[in-house]
């Protein structure tokens, strides 16, 4: 099942409990449970949402093994965080300083490329209802996109490539072009259907979301 809510102590305690958390990154064989875990704690508590950045920002600045296994962790977790969450201006800005400067000292380098990505993501991300699943926290920490499969009546099963920014409306007008429906008068949508219920998916909805809903 997809996170849920938690019990919190204080903000104080929890930002203490995340900076050990990306501590524990640092090592973690298997970092995408931690990763998630600290989204989760992000979405649930959004004033720690602008303490994770700096912290990242701080992790990521002259690391002491620039591009090892700890240094790509924490920019893996902060391209999670750009296509989850927008810190405060302030933050915003010093967050674009880093990418910036990490580009300029780091040219062709893997910490650029998350840079880059990183920067794209944030000029596209408005919030989420959900924090990334599993699988698509294993496909932003390698900047690829999604796999999705949706089924249309009397057509194949069309996979559909998408990003944590993909709403269904993108995705339904990319179906309506691949079937030639283009000229129908009729109106397309999607809809999320699981043991239980049947319902239509918000044309301004991720499809990231439904799919952390199913997960």
């Amino acid at each position: 099942t997809a996170p849920g809510p938690r019990s919190y102590t204080t903000l104080r305690d929890e930002a203490v409990k995340l900076f050990n958390s990306l501590q524990q990154l640092e090592s973690e064989r298997d970092p995408v449970p931690l990763m998630q875990g600290v989204l989760q704690t992000c979405l649930d508590l959004p004033p720690l949402v602008d303490e994770i950045y700096c912290q990242l920002v701080k992790q990521t600045t002259e690391p002491p093994a620039p591009g090892g296994q700890g240094d790509l962790h924490y920019w893996q977790l902060l391209t999670c965080m750009s296509c989850t969450f927008l810190p405060s201006p302030p933050v915003l800005r010093f967050l674009r300083f880093h990418l910036d400067r990490t580009e300029n000292r780091l040219p062709a380098s893997e910490m650029a490329k998350y840079a880059c990505f990183i920067r794209e993501a944030l000029r596209k991300t408005k919030g989420r209802e959900c924090v990334p699943s599993l699988e698509e926290i294993l496909v932003l920490m390698q900047r690829q996109e999604m796999i999705c499969t949706v089924h249309c009546p009397g057509a194949p099963a069309c996979s559909v490539a998408i990003s944590s920014h993909t709403t269904a409306e993108e995705v339904a007008q990319e179906l309506v072009s691949r079937l030639g429906l283009s000229q129908s008068p009729n109106l397309f949508a999607l809809y999320e259907q699981s043991r239980r219920r049947e319902q239509p998916v918000g044309s301004a909805t991720l499809l990231a979301d439904v799919l952390t809903r199913f997960e």
